[in-house]
């Protein structure tokens, strides 16, 4: 039962949200409670798979592959611990105020049926779901991106929408003919059959469609454009939640299917997606360092470092894959703290754009301290986590001669640097090109903690970086091992009668 509430309490919480009167205090403080919960049984999930092994739940009792089954994993329980931290930091940013027409149109019941597809799509153990998850967070998201209504959050949205319908339609078609040939959608009951049923060709034409339904939705090259067309124009809090969690379950996606169903890592698919990770690494940067608008900078660097998210399983190797989620976990938490720190500037200044801003180091020390932080991980500083998460990526390639990937990577880690750097000088170092007119909004306690609990979460991360590696290289050893994935779902009498 404990694997069904990740998805069972956003749901509670929505409809309670949906239910209580137009208070803005009491929906903040149900909306923040759900988010904690959510939080706590995610923590508790993670610690029994560590510790028991992979968790199953046949819904119903229906024995898989008949029914609907949730499996947590170490990698799917470490990616629903972050959907509750990032859960926990953006209700908690409502506290500072929420525009109270986005409240009256159901901001936060928005929030919680994305939180509740999100770790729907984390958890599902059946292809067909995930397709059916990713639309319910599609659907959340495009009216979460257009609450609004303001010209460019429109736009924004129907660019947002038209893409990701195109790639639900290649995910939907390659679902089509995944059943028709093997008649299952089991991930676990598919990982045993396909080997059998597949051809050449067929496993060709679906290995690409999928690469490309999950390829749209992850933002990789050359299939990103939508996002930095988009993500900037929604409030910080929501940007915030669709950078650290919307991107990463295309991401998850790709690692899930990929290495259940196509587990050959001499296939032409996993050319295709080292060639697409490293343009998007490259492509990333190269569009951050153009822009001047902060949220766009951010966007573009969301895109380049989802490059290094990808790589792992196109390398194939324990040590790859281990890095990879490990940059996964570590991206998550700075991204979406710097979304966050995009909004004190709207609050403060009322633009983003850098060319405006400045002098935030004398006059708000506390937050250029606080955006220090997840500025120069994202770069790569030692000895702050992306560094470590970085060289947990790279030297990898080197151990398996991919000396060229490796120095990209490099290389658009120094870009990074660079563009990092540019927002540090321009955002907080220089003086304001000019006095700001009127008084300046206070940032009081309400709208820094939840900057500072993704923060020092992003330290702890740094400092606890051995067992954490540890728990990521176990996870990728469960990911390239599909058998222990296969036993748990379908039991040990049938998997060893599929053999």
């Amino acid at each position: 039962m404990m694997l069904a509430l990740p998805i069972l309490v956003p749901l509670a919480t929505a409809i309670a949200l949906h239910l209580l009167p137009q208070n803005s205090r009491l929906l903040r403080i149900v909306a923040f409670a759900g988010a904690v919960m959510i939080l706590t049984i995610a923590v508790s999930i993670l610690v029994t798979v560590e510790r028991h092994g992979i968790q199953v739940l046949q819904v119903g009792s229906w024995r898989a592959p008949f029914g609907i089954t949730l499996v947590a994993d170490l990698f799917s329980a470490l990616m629903i611990v972050m959907v509750g931290i990032i859960a926990v930091a953006v209700t908690g940013a409502s506290f500072a105020g929420v525009d109270p027409r986005r409240e009256t149109f159901g901001y936060h019941t928005l929030i919680h049926v994305l939180l509740m597809g999100v770790s729907g799509a984390f958890l599902t153990g059946d292809i067909f779901n995930l397709y059916v998850w990713f639309e319910v967070m599609l659907i959340a998201s495009f009216v979460l991106m257009s609450l609004h209504r303001t010209r460019a959050q429109l736009h924004a949205a129907f660019t947002y929408v038209g893409l990701n319908l195109l790639a639900s339609a290649f995910f939907l078609t390659a679902i089509g003919l995944l059943y028709g040939q093997a008649g299952t959608l089991n991930l676990a009951d598919l990982a045993q059959v396909w080997p059998a049923r597949r051809t050449p060709g067929l496993d060709a034409a679906l290995s690409m469609l999928f690469l490309t339904a999950f390829g749209i939705k992850s933002g990789l090259f050359p299939l990103f454009f939508w996002l930095p067309a988009s993500y900037h124009t929604p409030p910080a809090a929501i940007g915030a939640l669709f950078a650290g969690l919307l991107t990463k379950v295309g991401v998850y996606s790709i690692i899930r299917v990929f290495t259940l169903l196509f587990p050959d890592p001499a296939a032409g698919v996993y050319t295709a997606l080292l060639v697409m990770s490293s343009m998007t690494m490259i492509a990333g940067l190269i569009g951050a360092l153009s822009q001047y608008d902060l949220r766009r900078v951010l966007s573009f660097n969301l895109v380049g470092h989802i490059g290094y998210t990808t790589v792992g399983v196109a390398l194939w190797t324990r040590a790859a894959l281990g890095g990879s989620i490990l940059y996964l976990l570590h991206h998550m938490l700075a991204i979406s703290a710097l979304f966050l720190v995009s909004g004190l500037f709207l609050r403060q200044r009322r633009t983003t754009d850098m060319r405006a801003l400045g002098g935030l180091y004398q006059s708000q020390p506390v937050v250029a301290g606080l955006a220090l932080v997840p500025l120069f991980s994202l770069a790569g500083v030692p000895p702050l986590s992306g560094f470590i998460a970085k060289l947990a990526v790279i030297a990898p390639m080197i151990g398996v001669g991919q000396y060229l990937v490796a120095a990209i990577a490099l290389v658009v880690s120094l870009l990074t640097l660079l563009s990092m750097a540019r927002v540090w000088d321009a955002c907080f170092w220089r003086p304001a090109p000019a006095a700001p007119a009127g008084p300046q909004p206070r940032l009081g306690p309400a709208i820094l903690a939840p900057i500072a609990f993704l923060v020092l979460l992003s330290i702890g991360l740094a400092a606890l970086a051995g067992p954490v590696s540890r728990m990521t290289m176990n996870a990728a050893q469960q990911l390239l091992n599909r058998d222990g994935y296969v036993r748990a779902v379908l039991g040990d009498e049938v998997a060893r009668a599929a053999r």
